[in-house]
């Protein structure tokens, strides 16, 4: 987009807030809506969507052009949402387990996703499950959190969330099986 590469050069050369703003007003309903589907929190959605465009401002001196914009911000958007769990998980509690055989499925999930760079799908995939299911399944990927750290906050047994956890990773995966083979 010609569009998008002048207010780039317009805020990197003269800091244009004018360029600035139609910069964050052309991504922002996108950055937010990413941004909810991983924290499915109005409030917490506009803080962080709104951090996420200081970040952006900020570093965009460093914007070479190498990659698409959108994929520069969608990259501050993912760490900054990293942040965001890793800093709650380690107000709420400070203890870490390795728990390497359990991570394993997860791993794979992951790796399927960014082989195939369909996050959007696998989102999507995961709005078909019911709250605590997405919850356990975002707790542990994107927060890290131990099986007994996500029981402990939600207030459920430790088996529980490990079935549940396993069980949506296995749908999604199957789901991303049959969406490539076409089934």
């Amino acid at each position: 987009m010609d569009q998008e590469k002048k207010w780039i050069k317009a805020i990197q050369k003269r800091a244009s807030e004018k360029a600035a703003n139609k910069l964050i007003s052309y991504y922002y309903k996108e950055i937010y809506a990413f941004v909810f589907k991983q924290t499915f929190d109005q409030e917490l959605a506009k803080d962080l969507t709104q951090e996420i465009f200081i970040s952006m401002l900020r570093g965009i001196h460093h914007y070479e052009g190498k990659a698409a914009f959108r994929t520069w911000l969608y990259k501050i958007a993912k760490a900054r949402i990293i942040d965001y769990y890793r800093s709650k998980e380690y107000k709420q509690q400070k203890k870490t387990v390795n728990l390497l055989t359990d991570q394993r499925e997860s791993d794979d999930v992951l790796f399927t996703i960014e082989q195939k760079d369909e996050v959007k799908q696998v989102l999507n995939l995961l709005e078909q499950f019911d709250h605590e299911n997405r919850r356990i399944v975002q707790m542990k990927i994107f927060a890290g959190q131990t099986f007994a750290e996500i029981a402990a906050k939600l207030q459920i047994k430790e088996s529980t969330v490990k079935t549940k956890y396993y069980s949506t990773l296995r749908k999604i995966n199957e789901q991303l099986k049959e969406d490539v083979h076409g089934h």
